[in-house]
């Protein structure tokens, strides 16, 4: 369960829309591949050996950082990433939450538990954030799961 988090962060509005117009038939991954502009996070995914279980039944909830929000990390730290599947895999967990779940049933303050155990708290005043990452598209729904994309990387604690 825990490698059927990552993949989620493969969908944009635009590419998501035309990824799901043929209702929902691809799964996370395929849609992340799909969109063409998620290619860290589709690299990261198999470094990681998460590309099965997140082509499994689900349902999963993906927080999907978009490659601009790989890309703002420091220099060297996807790199180093994606040549430890072990801290990688810990991190692309921390962007999945077993279950479908939508933006209405997010509230303000709400904490939700991920796959790698460590829970993140959702804001929902001013814009829906999740952590510190910005949600900048809601409801990309996949055949196993939903797909929200945010604008960074989500770090779990340390």
């Amino acid at each position: 369960m825990l490698r059927r988090t990552f993949i989620a962060l493969a969908a944009t509005t635009a590419m998501a829309t035309s990824a799901f117009a043929d209702g929902h038939s691809k799964d996370i991954v395929d849609t992340a591949v799909e969109a063409g502009s998620f290619t860290t996070l589709v690299a990261a995914v198999e470094a990681a050996g998460l590309v099965d279980t997140l082509k499994g039944e689900g349902p999963f909830t993906v927080f999907a950082p978009t490659d601009e929000a790989f890309a703002a990390l420091p220099e060297g730290t996807v790199e180093g990433l994606l040549a430890d599947p072990e801290a990688l895999s810990a991190i692309l967990t921390y962007h999945v939450v077993p279950g479908k779940v939508m933006s209405t049933d997010l509230s303000d303050g709400m904490t939700a538990a991920t796959v790698n155990g460590a829970d993140v708290t959702i804001q929902t005043e001013g814009g829906v954030m999740v952590n510190d990452a910005t949600v900048a598209a809601a409801d990309v729904e996949a055949s196993n799961g939903v797909i929200h994309v945010i604008d960074k990387v989500i770090l779990p604690p340390s």
